[in-house]
């Protein structure tokens, strides 16, 4: 073969290639642009019932943090209307500088063994929805489990490598004390929560924390010490 035929071969190799790769870094963009259907049907909540969900999660609130102060067992059920009306309202108009740079319209899908926090990102000239699915259980009293399950750009897979390192430096920035383990190749963020004693002496403990369909179960007592 002439060198003029091996240099025609070698370019139109080369084009094909970059064609190749255009169309990858196109479908990667395509993907990273889609929104799950879930993070949409939680957006588009009527208004009305986003507010009265807002209301009655403060309310929930309220009745638990009077519960703490007593002594003996305690529980509350949060559904996640009531989590994504707070997010959609008393977030927003109370508290709009909580979020992050670049993150607004967090929502969350419960199911069982299954909590999915959604959020819009933009940064630059980037935007996509995150999405970030885990498990989370009490392991130990007053200590909670993450298990990491999946975390998402649009529908394309982030590395987890990343994530981990994001959540253990917000526990750290916020006092909390993190480990880290392993289930079924999972990683599961154990987090301790700092014992809360209250003007009197009383200890709070959570002693459990179950995901159900659209529910959140916190259980725990509290007592002297």
């Amino acid at each position: 073969m002439s060198a003029r035929k091996r240099l025609l071969l070698a370019a139109i190799a080369l084009g094909l290639l970059a064609l190749l790769i255009a169309a990858l870094m196109v479908g990667v963009y395509a993907a990273t642009q889609l929104v799950p259907e879930d993070y949409l049907q939680a957006l588009q909540a009527d208004p009305s019932r986003q507010a009265a969900g807002s209301d009655r999660m403060l309310e929930k609130a309220t009745a638990l943090a009077s519960e703490l102060e007593k002594e003996g067992p305690w529980s509350a059920i949060f559904t996640a209307e009531e989590i994504n009306g707070w997010l959609a309202v008393d977030l927003v108009e109370n508290h709009p500088d909580a979020l992050p740079s670049g993150i607004s319209d967090p929502r969350v899908v419960v199911r069982p063994e299954q909590l999915i926090l959604f959020c819009r990102y933009e940064r630059r000239d980037f935007e996509s929805v995150l999405s970030l699915s885990v498990d989370a259980y009490v392991a130990e009293p007053n200590v909670v489990a993450f298990r990491i399950c999946k975390a998402r750009a649009g529908m394309l897979p982030l590395p987890l490598s990343d994530v981990l390192e994001e959540l253990t430096k917000t526990a750290q920035r916020m006092n909390l004390r993190i480990r880290w383990r392993q289930t079924e190749g999972d990683p599961v963020a154990l987090i301790t929560l700092p014992p809360r004693r209250d003007e009197d002496g009383k200890q709070v403990q959570v002693t459990e924390l179950r995901l159900g369909d659209g529910k959140i179960y916190l259980a725990g007592s509290t007592s002297e010490q």
